[in-house]
Parts: C-alpha cells; sequence; structure tokens
C-alpha cells in the first residue's frame, strides 16, 4: 500500500510538480494550501487513515509553517520535514525547534526529497532492539515499548528523540559522532547536516534532564560528539 503523504505549500505551481513528482515515486498525496486546511485535514485523517508523514513549507498564509509544526506535533509524532526558500540557520534550526524531524532547502532535486521520505518513513516503521529496559539514575528507557520515564513519570517525547535516546542508551559510555548519528538515526549520509543531531540533542535534553543546562546523562564531547552516562 502506498504511504499516505500531506503537502502544505501555499503556491499551487510547486505543490502539483512536488505532487507530480512524488507520486511517481510511488507515494499517495493529499495537499493543503494553508496551516489551518492541513490541521483540519490532520483531524480527519486521524480518524481513518492517518498521515504517515508530512511535508510542510515554512511560508504559509495565516498560521506559517512553524505553527503548523508546533500544532501538529502536539497530536502527533508522524514525521514531518520542513520546507523552506532560504538556508539561513535561523529558519533551519526554528524549524526544528517546532518538531520537524528534517528539513530541505528550496531549489531541491524531488530524487533528494524522495530519498529523505524513503529514510524517515524506513526509520518510523523500525522496530526497536531485544533490550527491555534501561535504567539511568531516574531516567528508565523502555525500547520495545517505546516508552522513557523520568522519576518513574513517563516523558513524551517525538519518534526522532525517541530512537535518538535509544541509539546513545545502546551505546553507553562511547562518544558518537555527528556522523554516526545522522547516519543510525536518520539513517543520512552525504546529504546529512549536523544541525539535525545539534538541535534535537538539544530538545532532548529539555525533556530528560532534571537541569537541561547542566545535563548528567546526553552530554556534548566537545569537537566529537555526544554520549549517554549512567
Amino acid at each position: 500500500m502506498a504511504s499516505h503523504i500531506l503537502l502544505v505549500e501555499d503556491d499551487e505551481r510547486i505543490r502539483t510538480s512536488m505532487r507530480l513528482a512524488l507520486e511517481d515515486e510511488g507515494y499517495e498525496l493529499t495537499e493543503a494550501g494553508s496551516g489551518e486546511e492541513a490541521l483540519e485535514l490532520a483531524a480527519q485523517a486521524a480518524t481513518g487513515q492517518p498521515f504517515e508523514l508530512l511535508i510542510i513549507d515554512i511560508m504559509l498564509p495565516g498560521m506559517d509553517g512553524f505553527a503548523c509544526c508546533r500544532e501538529l506535533r502536539r497530536q502527533s509524532a508522524v514525521p514531518i520535514i520542513m520546507v523552506t526558500a532560504r538556508t539561513d540557520t535561523h529558519d533551519v534550526v526554528a524549524g526544528l525547534e517546532a518538531g520537524a524531524d528534517d528539513y530541505v532547502t528550496k531549489p531541491f532535486e524531488p530524487k533528494e526529497l524522495a530519498a529523505r521520505i524513503r529514510a524517515l518513513l524506513r526509520r518510523a516503521r523500525a522496530t526497536e532492539g531485544a533490550t527491555s529496559s534501561l535504567v539511568f539514575g531516574e531516567l528508565e528507557i523502555l525500547p520495545d515499548a517505546g516508552v522513557v520515564r523520568l522519576g518513574g513519570e513517563e516523558v513524551h517525547l517525538t519518534r526522532t528523540e525517541f530512537l535518538l535516546l535509544c541509539e546513545l542508551a545502546a551505546n553507553v559510555g562511547k562518544v558518537l559522532s555527528r556522523e554516526q548519528l545522522l547516519e543510525r538515526v536518520w539513517s543520512y549520509d552525504y546529504f546529512g547536516d549536523g544541525r539535525l543531531v545539534d538541535v534535537h540533542v538539544r530538545r532532548l535534553r529539555t525533556k530528560v534532564e532534571p537541569d537541561p543546562a547542566n545535563p548528567r546523562h546526553v552530554l556534548t564531547v566537545r569537537g566529537l560528539g555526544y554520549k549517554l552516562t549512567p
């Protein structure tokens, strides 16, 4: 069955060209011309066949892509790719902070977008390993159940944040470079961007660290990468 994707883009010409390109790759597309319409469609789909991935343009009329992404993220952990016309670091980081899993910059090659979609969908469908529980002080990770608890209270993580934490936990005490994390968590190699890792680590710390400014578990090893410590 074809993966069902919601494409949120206000420019009809761009939307049509993206739809045709992705349909050629075998995906089923639903289109929205605004953030408000996207929220309505996502709510309707949730009761039937939910979208497996969303592509959201940042520059939308009314509700912009950042606000749309934040609202959708409150409701679902579905993978989200943000689309920006600028390479401005602020836009990229703001999109990731809003809850996006990845971004692409216009103009982009349809094949690149399709490759990113395949990687995110493959990762979203992957099952976790055999370890039933990992405990680091007050932090408990249950990979099989997709659950993380801090001090006994369940913590809500996005799928990307959860897989990032699981990857670090599976290599406890070992430093993983940004490149390694991009390959293992995002399934990206040559088109990966280290900012994806940095922003998601920062978001992860706000959820699993008692004091995110002084992390105890998810640590930065300057010049090398990140590691998780007991």
